[in-house]
């Protein structure tokens, strides 16, 4: 990640879905459906959020939300294209996956669209991957056959 660039973490309601707005927009390739961004930029306000700065602009944003006593999902995610390839992503996911683990959470799951479906999404898969995410399972009725969720999951055990 650039000299320039810092992750914070942001508190303000507001401010969240100001940032998930911008950059979630801006990524139509993985956020296209509508009714699916709104809905992410809704929630996010309530859960642990963090921003990527470079700059003092955003350059991204992570969120994490419990799904259970002993889970927590890394519930979306986003990097402005033209930060991509900068280590932004891995520096997002490495604060969040530390902020999971000090809160005391034994594992750290996230979802997207099973890899060979789509050129972008396989991008994202292999992200997951190299961070260190394994395959759990492929629920292809969650959001339809033609977007299979594949659920990725890692434990967070010292």
């Amino acid at each position: 990640m650039a000299e320039t660039s810092r992750i914070v973490r942001i508190s303000d309601r507001q401010e969240k879905q100001e940032i998930a707005r911008a950059v979630l927009e801006a990524l139509p390739e993985w956020f296209e459906v509508e009714a699916s961004r709104e809905k992410y930029i809704a929630d996010c306000a309530g859960w642990i959020f963090l921003a990527a700065k470079e700059n003092d602009e955003t350059a991204g944003f992570l969120c994490l939300k419990e799904t259970g006593k002993d889970t927590v999902e890394l519930a979306v995610m986003g990097v402005l294209k033209k930060c991509h390839r900068k280590g932004i992503g891995r520096a997002l996911f490495e604060r969040a996956k530390a902020i999971a683990t000090e809160a005391g959470y034994s594992f750290l799951q996230v979802k997207t669209v099973r890899m060979g479906m789509y050129e972008d999404y396989d991008i994202t898969n292999r992200f997951y991957l190299s961070c260190g995410f394994k395959e759990f399972e492929v629920i292809p009725e969650l959001w339809g056959e033609d977007n299979p969720c594949q659920i990725y999951v890692m434990s967070l055990a010292k």
